[in-house]
């Protein structure tokens, strides 16, 4: 499950953090079950995190490149 998790695209592990939000919103669910899905959540906010951090830094390069490549030097990149 745990590679499962990891093999998320961003889009997946945000719907379902939505719907756990969601859940948790409406105040329902027993202790146990909102204690699991609050700990499900925050792994999938780490995992969104840790996949928007991986595309800035992609976009952070490719400006980079980009900009020295008007310069003729992509050492720095």
């Amino acid at each position: 499950m745990k590679s499962e998790k990891k093999d998320l695209t961003f889009e997946q592990a945000m719907s379902r953090l939505e719907e756990i939000v969601n859940l948790l919103e409406d105040g329902g669910a027993p202790l146990e079950e909102t204690m699991k899905l609050y700990s499900e959540g925050a792994k999938l906010a780490a995992i969104c995190s840790s996949k928007l951090k991986k595309a800035e830094q992609i976009v952070e390069k490719a400006q980079c490149i980009k900009s020295k490549l008007k310069e003729e030097d992509t050492d720095d990149c």
